[in-house]
């Protein structure tokens, strides 16, 4: 009996722990990890896992959710921005025509060289005089002025007699300075007044070099410690607006443009005069298309350019740029814009290559104004002050 209740007792304690056990079992399944090789590892507790959403852990009890991190974007290539124009510090406007003397005087030598030799012979009859007209002819001097050169020479020569090398080169230097000097004033107007700017128009014919003159002025300004504004009001070459926009970026000056093809230059200029008296800068230089002196229309549109500004303010300079090497045709194409925009500088832009010295005579005689500026190359600081001294001691080469 006893045997009996023994082993009734130790199966009952067999049948709680087997009961236990399978009751207990389904709640640890969540924590168990499967080996290598697919086998359950009953062995340890589960690996916190990191919520990437709420930065905590979770521990084997309990459900982990984890959130794979987003696909990252790749960035698209884009363009490399545009390299800004290096400023430029150009040199101060004084004495450059000093420093191009040399290369004024290889250009205008054969002219001096001539008249001094002419003028050394020891006898100088008609024929000689006729060879001396004909040079200074020659040299874009003009009919009129070489006749009356020619006549004070000869009375100088009467006058004083015996003459040596330095004599006679003393005589023609003085002759060709009271040609070429002018009692007109040969600074250009480029000071604010009045609480505006100094308002530059630039007028020429195609081909003279206008829009580069005006961009070199612009960098002779801006070394003079001078800020500049530049008005593209050459619209119907579309290539002029882009040309003065590298000027104007070299040196830091704003360049006024439209970006409608065609647009109407007094537009333009009307809006480069009102940019430079907002922006308080000293001078507002403005580049007016080429046009043929023979097309009265072109010529007329010149005018209302003109009349356009000087709504805003008014123009202290207009600069007529005339190519040094047309020579006569040159001085008809002056007159027609002189009556026009009633001009009061000469720019003689490439005197440096086969023009003759006499233009500057001529043109001087011509308009009654004086020459103003003078191109001398092709580099970017060739442009100078016109001095007349330096002028006539460079043709004859002292």
């Amino acid at each position: 009996m006893i045997a009996y209740i023994i082993i009734i007792v130790v199966v009952a304690v067999l049948l709680v722990g087997v009961g236990s056990t399978m009751f207990l079992r389904p709640r640890g399944m969540h924590g168990v990890r499967r080996s290598r090789n697919g086998q359950l590892d009953m062995t340890g507790s589960m690996p916190a896992v990191k919520d990437a959403d709420s930065d905590t852990e979770s521990g084997g009890g309990g459900t982990a959710t984890a959130t794979a991190p987003p696909p990252q974007r790749t960035a698209e290539p884009s363009a490399p921005p545009a390299p800004r124009p290096t400023l430029e510090k150009p040199p101060p406007s004084a004495g450059r025509m000093v420093r191009l003397r040399a290369r004024l005087a290889r250009s205008q030598s054969g002219f001096g060289t001539a008249l001094l030799g002419l003028l050394s012979r020891e006898r100088l009859d008609d024929d000689t005089w006729d060879e001396i007209e004909e040079v200074l002819i020659t040299a874009d001097v003009g009919v009129t002025p070489a006749r009356q050169m020619v006549a004070d020479l000869r009375t100088k020569v009467k006058v004083e007699g015996t003459r040596t090398p330095d004599d006679v080169r003393e005589m023609l230097r003085t002759e060709l300075l009271g040609e070429v000097e002018t009692s007109a004033s040969r600074a250009l107007r480029t000071q604010r007044h009045e609480g505006r700017p100094a308002v530059i128009l630039m007028v020429g014919v195609n081909g003279t070099g206008k829009t580069t003159t005006c961009g070199k002025l612009a960098r002779s300004l801006v070394g003079d410690g001078q800020t500049v504004v530049l008005g593209a009001a050459d619209t119907f070459r579309a290539a002029a607006a882009d040309q003065l926009q590298t000027w104007g970026e070299r040196v830091g000056a704003q360049v006024i443009r439209s970006d409608k093809e065609q647009a109407d230059p007094a537009s333009v200029a009307f809006d480069a005069v009102s940019a430079g008296i907002e922006q308080e800068a000293d001078v507002v230089l403005i580049d007016t298309a080429g046009r043929l002196h023979t097309k009265n229309d072109l010529m007329d549109e010149l005018g209302k350019v003109k009349r356009v500004v000087e709504k805003r303010t008014a123009v202290d300079e207009v600069l007529l740029v005339l190519d040094a090497t047309t020579g006569q045709n040159g001085l008809r194409q002056a007159r027609v814009f002189a009556e026009v925009v009633d001009v009061s500088g000469i720019v003689l832009t490439k005197l440096d290559g086969t023009a003759k010295g006499g233009i500057v005579i001529a043109v001087q005689r011509e308009l009654g104004v004086p020459v103003k500026l003078v191109g001398l190359g092709e580099g970017p600081d060739d442009l100078a002050p016109f001095d007349p001294v330096t002028f006539v001691d460079a043709i004859l080469g002292g």
